[in-house]
């Protein structure tokens, strides 16, 4: 492979995610599941993240979090 391909890539998982057919599987059951767990309930505002196992909720960057502050 070379090093022009290997950035290509690089590139299409940073934008598309990960090229694992199980964790992409896993991502769109999650998403089914955040969207019908937000449209029946009125307390809690569930993430994608609450539904994925496998996968760990990033970080806030720094301008997130000051936003969640204000």
């Amino acid at each position: 492979m070379s090093l022009p391909e290997f950035r290509r890539w690089v590139e299409y998982r940073r934008k598309r995610g990960s090229l694992n057919w199980g964790m992409r599987i896993e991502r769109g059951c999650a998403l089914l599941a955040t969207l019908y767990a937000n449209t029946h309930t009125d307390k809690a505002k569930y993430k994608i993240f609450d539904f994925m196992p496998h996968e760990s909720e990033p970080e806030l960057t720094l301008e997130e979090a000051m936003a969640s502050w204000a």
